[in-house]
């Protein structure tokens, strides 16, 4: 950033991480911003906003700042009493990582204190994503179910590594693709990030889903107790969503805590909301095609998937298992806050 010359003052908004090398806080923020106001934004909940999300081409970028505007937005509301990730601030010393500065606190008191973190909970986590074709399904939407899955992924990776948690990946569609067993270091979730990144953007191949034989196989392979997150739109043949249950149970059975994220577009999966025209769907998993036009169909479709919903989520409850219904449209917090009220029964 070039010399500001003059005698005015210009304000500016600070929303990026500083670069590890800046070490003196105070030599930096005069030298990088002279004759700057170093400014927060007062509107962080924009970024809970999927649409305003998807403009940020950067992945970390994206998971940081859907998070912080979560933190921001616990702070103004109810749960303004809710610890998220720092037990208390303390004053900045020369050498303290410059990512645990509280840009907030320096704004309002021109003084730099660092977040003092909670010890570990040594509580692990994985995150399961559904990447199976269905998932790219967005219609009028501004993202699609994968990209949605992709982005709240990214953020409770970030979330749970600033609680000092572990976290892992496992991505599937007909089979296991990824699986990334859970560590706790910053770097470490830069990797996942990459790995999402690459994920949302992969146009191989559609595949089908497999969710049941895949759960099934990650409560075999994963040892010790840990929340399961699964993030999925549950787009899995009618006869095997007894099997899905099962599998789901099989994880509860192995001792592992569960949370479903259920993705649709809500418009048109939910309602059905389609043009009354004749209309050529085609099943994005097997190619199956049909024309029908969807005002003959729309009232049977919307009651056959009011009780699959009902039926899933009693089903879940029986099991102990969180069920939580999302639109590709919903802000970011609905799914965070669903996770921090899992988490908490946990600690």
């Amino acid at each position: 950033m070039p010399p500001i010359r003059g005698s005015f003052v210009k304000t500016f908004i600070l929303v990026c991480p500083l670069s590890p090398e800046h070490r003196d806080l105070d030599s930096y923020t005069k030298k990088k911003f002279p004759n700057c106001t170093v400014s927060i934004d007062t509107k962080p909940l924009k970024y809970l906003d999927p649409s305003f999300v998807s403009q940020i081409s950067n992945m970390e970028l994206k998971a940081r700042l859907i998070v912080e505007g979560f933190i921001t937005g616990l702070h103004k509301s109810p749960y303004h009493g809710f610890s998220v990730e720092f037990a208390e601030h303390r004053p900045y010393n020369p050498g303290d990582e410059l990512r645990h500065v509280d840009w907030k606190v320096y704004a309002k008191t021109d003084r730099h204190y660092v977040k003092q973190y909670e010890e570990e909970t040594n509580l692990r986590h994985y995150v399961v994503l559904d990447t199976s074709a269905s998932m790219r399904y967005k219609h009028s939407a501004a993202i699609s179910k994968l990209e949605y899955g992709a982005w709240l992924a990214s953020a409770l990776h970030y979330m749970m590594a600033r609680q000092r948690d572990a976290t892992g990946l496992i991505g599937f569609d007909e089979t296991i693709h990824t699986l990334r067993p859970p560590k706790s270091t910053q770097g470490y979730v830069r990797e996942l990030l990459a790995t999402l990144e690459r994920i949302s953007a992969d146009v191989d191949i559609p595949k089908k889903t497999s969710a049941a034989s895949v759960l099934d196989e990650v409560a075999e392979r994963i040892g010790r107790r840990s929340l399961v997150v699964i993030i999925t739109d549950l787009f899995e043949n009618i006869a095997e969503h007894d099997q899905l249950l099962n599998a789901m149970r099989h994880l509860r059975y192995r001792g592992h805590e569960v949370l479903v994220f259920h993705i649709l577009e809500t418009e048109t999966e939910r309602k059905f909301r389609f043009p009354d025209v004749p209309m050529q769907f085609v099943d994005m998993e097997t190619g199956e095609e049909m024309t029908l036009q969807p005002s003959q169909l729309r009232e049977n479709y919307t009651e056959t998937v009011q009780a699959f919903s009902t039926r899933f989520r009693e089903k879940c409850r029986e099991r102990n298992i969180d069920f939580i219904e999302l639109d590709t449209s919903e802000p970011y917090s609905t799914a965070l806050l669903a996770y921090l009220n899992k988490r908490r029964r946990l600690s």
